[in-house]
């Protein structure tokens, strides 16, 4: 078995290592959280009161999270203590659950965001985790999945060389899609994503064309409860 990947080690370094291996996409290393937290706020059309980010790490999407649901109260929930004091220091008046601690419900959200995270989940403990999301849902409210495309070779190396990424088990859309099915999720929407770099902004309209074709280095799964 993969030994699992302590995140806790890479906290002071997590956004160089990160912009190491993206940096042939774009050298801004926001442009990624910006991207799939766009897409999501175009997508998402029913008041959002409180939003969680599940697998918030060091919190480096939770103030864009904040600018596009302005209204909202945004939540980070974590395993690593070492990155929730990162994402604590960095977002004051934020609220921040280490999942490992977390002994009493969180409440319900209207929107819950996960980017990268099912990945580093344990194969037997995907559904698990699933069902916890489905229980932290309100009833109309809507799950937005982002992970790394496995047909992308790109996106295999950049996971194969990453040192955090060790413990990573890739899935593709099907498997993911199955994984929220099993913990009664409703899928209503998947595509790919990230097919050109800003540095091309003159064909960034093609995104939202390409969302079927599995090139993408990642892909976006929406789900809802199943009733």
């Amino acid at each position: 078995m993969t030994k699992r990947v302590d995140f806790d080690k890479y906290t002071d370094n997590y956004n160089e290592l990160l912009g190491e291996k993206t940096q042939f996409f774009s050298s801004n290393d926001e442009y990624f959280a910006r991207y799939k937290i766009d897409l999501v706020r175009k997508a998402v059309k029913t008041p959002v009161k409180r939003v969680l980010e599940f697998g918030c790490g060091i919190g480096r999407n939770i103030p864009f999270l904040q600018q596009a649901f302005d209204q909202a109260t945004v939540v980070g929930s974590d395993i690593s203590r070492a990155s929730l004091d990162v994402a604590e220091r960095e977002n004051p008046g934020v609220e921040f659950i280490c999942e490992e601690d977390a002994t009493t419900p969180m409440g319900k959200f209207d929107l819950i965001f996960v980017a990268g995270v099912f990945h580093h989940i344990p194969v037997d403990q995907r559904i698990s985790a699933a069902s916890t999301l489905r229980d932290r849902l309100t009833q109309a409210g809507d799950i937005f999945v982002f992970e790394h495309n496995p047909y992308n070779p790109v996106t295999r190396r950049i996971v194969d060389t990453c040192p955090y990424d060790e413990d990573a088990v890739l899935l593709n859309p099907a498997e993911l899609k199955n994984t929220l099915r099993a913990a009664n999720l409703l899928v209503s929407r998947s595509e790919y994503c990230l097919f050109v770099p800003p540095r091309f902004s003159m064909l960034s309209g093609l995104e939202t064309k390409l969302g079927w074709l599995p090139l993408g280095g990642q892909y976006w799964v929406r789900a809802r409860h199943n009733t």
